[in-house]
């Protein structure tokens, strides 16, 4: 008999207020150098972190503008930490063998040109729901793809469904597209975030690199995310940033750029699987109603992976398009993970109903599923192989998978 699962959906897209809420947000967070607890605060100084009963400050990473009126504030986690409270806020500590994934992307509400989502509305954009169901699934790890900001114009005055939100890249967007919806789910694990094209130097750098990015210090435009490596137990994720690479063209330069990104994979350990964590897939499908084709993204990756070693690359995880997608070449080849049905609107073409077949992708065979869901991933370790589901927005099952090795394969229910 399968058991109902309820959550408490966030009421509200607003700030906590108060003195006992001065860190308006805090989360743990993975990086190169290990997990560190992140805080931002409307207080004069840093809060502490109370990490296993012992209480210690925190550092400041970046202080207030008129952009971001709050500090982000920061502290290095020893391995092995337990119990991590930040102004009576309880986070999740990191697992040295997460055995549980949740992996969504592509999670802001479009305001945009002629392109404007509900904001307002949960049916127009469920990212908050999204968030809480995920947060109720006890994830270990969350993996967020990229893609958090999309609110970049006013609202039009005559459109209910937006009125009154916030844009641009300062902090009252980052919180309505991020840290308030996702309240839960940021306190409920710790988080891998990856950058997103909507936070190049022409979008959303801003916030990117003063409050997510895994760089000690904070950075500034022009400028990359460096790659790191994050091990979860047997599995290195690498995470490589993708914000500049280019979907339909190959310039030299930037194709010379991630060749080099994706550099740090050889000092992946002989034997251990990595997976690419990046927000561009390189492989992925077009979709005709039912029948499947290469879908051809992104040219530039493409063009720099066919000088890279990938032998020891079991799959590479990406966002960007907004459909759920798995290409799997088997031996060859890594598989592809595309999920970036975190709340922005769904890809034309990318009906609900899900497709598979086979057909060649960049040269090779591969089999291919597809569809056009909101929801999220949950990518849970069965010994050596990992087992997928997909959930919608009303939390039923919607895709059924397995990772064995370089195979993955995906079912409707």
């Amino acid at each position: 008999m399968k058991t109902a699962l309820t959550v408490a959906l966030p009421a509200a897209i607003a700030a906590p207020t108060g003195p006992a809420c001065a860190a308006v947000a805090a989360w743990v967070q993975m990086t190169g150098a290990g997990a560190e607890a992140r805080a931002i605060t409307t207080a004069p100084t840093c809060p502490v972190v109370q990490v296993d009963g012992r209480t210690r400050p925190m550092t400041e990473r970046a202080a207030p503008t008129g952009a971001f009126p709050n500090r982000v504030c920061v502290a290095a986690l020893a391995r092995g930490a337990a119990r991590i409270e930040i102004d009576g806020q309880i986070l999740r500590a990191p697992s040295a063998h997460p055995a549980r994934l949740v992996i969504l992307g592509d999670s802001g509400c479009r305001l945009k040109g002629q392109s404007f989502q509900n904001c307002n509305d949960p049916q127009g954009w469920p990212f908050g729901r999204i968030a809480a169901l995920a947060a109720a699934r006890k994830p270990d790890l969350v993996i967020h793809l990229g893609d958090y900001y999309y609110r970049e114009t006013p609202c039009p005055t005559a459109n209910a469904g937006c009125q009154g939100s916030p844009y641009g890249d300062r902090w009252a967007t980052w919180n309505a597209e991020l840290f308030a919806p996702a309240g839960a789910l940021l306190t409920s694990a710790p988080w891998l975030f990856v950058r997103g094209n909507h936070e190049d130097c022409k979008r959303g750098a801003g916030g990117w690199f003063r409050q997510l990015d895994a760089a000690p210090r904070v950075k500034a435009c022009p400028a990359d995310s460096d790659t790191f490596a994050v091990e979860i137990g047997g599995v290195r994720l690498f995470v490589v940033d993708s914000a500049d690479t280019d979907d339909l063209t190959a310039p030299a330069d930037r194709v010379a750029a991630f060749a080099g990104r994706l550099a740090p994979l050889k000092s992946s350990p002989r034997g251990e699987p990595a997976w690419i964590v990046t927000h561009r897939p390189i492989w992925n499908s077009a979709r005709l109603g039912d029948l499947l084709g290469d879908g051809y993204m992104n040219a530039t990756e493409r063009a720099a992976v066919q000088s890279a070693d990938l032998a020891g690359v079991d799959l590479v995880l990406s966002g960007h398009v907004h459909n759920f997608t798995t290409v799997s070449f088997g031996a060859p080849r890594p598989s592809q993970l595309v999920v970036g049905t975190g709340g922005d609107t769904l890809d034309l073409g990318a009906s609900p109903p899900p497709a598979a077949g086979a057909a060649k992708v960049d040269g090779l065979p591969a089999d291919l599923f597809t569809m056009g869901r909101w929801g999220y991933f949950v990518f849970d370790r069965q010994g050596a192989d990992w087992s997928g589901r997909f959930y919608d927005t009303q939390d039923r099952v919607a895709a059924i998978c397995r990772l064995h090795r370089r195979a993955l394969t995906c079912k409707a229910p």
